[in-house]
């Protein structure tokens, strides 16, 4: 099989199940959010971390996949013909959101606690944590106003959200780790 197929030539990609949108679709801007936001995954993931920390990325990878193809999925044709459903994949649920909660509790629980907003930076692999942080609200937004028009799985949405938060933490926790310093954001008073 060839990796290039020429049927996007006139602008346009297709769904599971077919259907045929501009690629500029919200569906496509939604799930190729997602892919861009599981490849910083793995940017992250292949630093020099803990063996626990890639663990999780890589399950979280794989969730963000099963998200990608929910949000490709044409809501119209999710249903086969048959009555079975065309996603024969494990689906992001209660499990899933409830594993990103429990990791986040155990990662914060080891670290100061927060009193001022923080800059992002301090350490390169932190610093994509914040990029991928910010890459991941931004496929939440897109979600979002897609779910308004045709919506989906709400468990995808409060993945997303619970996946901002656990990478929130997780730079937290790396710059504890690398012995990275915070800056804190300071508002200058006005005079």
């Amino acid at each position: 099989m060839k990796i290039y197929t020429k049927t996007g030539d006139d602008g346009t990609t297709g769904l599971f199940g077919g259907t045929r949108v501009p690629k500029h679709h919200i569906r496509i801007d939604s799930y190729g959010t997602v892919d861009e936001l599981n490849s910083w995954l793995g940017l992250i993931r292949d630093q020099d971390i803990s063996p626990i920390y890639q663990q999780q990325l890589t399950s979280i990878q794989e969730h963000l996949f099963a998200v990608g193809a929910i949000l490709a999925t044409d809501p119209e044709k999710e249903i086969l013909k048959n009555g079975q459903e065309r996603l024969k994949i494990t689906k992001v649920g209660t499990t899933e959101i409830n594993f990103l909660e429990q990791v986040i509790d155990e990662m914060d629980s080891q670290l100061p606690p927060m009193t001022h907003f923080i800059l992002p930076g301090g350490h390169t692999t932190v610093s994509y944590c914040h990029i991928a942080r910010t890459v991941c609200r931004r496929a939440e937004r897109i979600s979002t106003l897609l779910f308004q028009t045709e919506p989906f799985d709400k468990n995808v949405l409060s993945f997303i959200n619970r996946l901002s938060d656990y990478l929130f933490v997780l730079a937290r926790k790396l710059s504890y780790d690398l012995q990275a310093d915070e800056i804190k954001w300071i508002p200058k008073k006005k005079d």
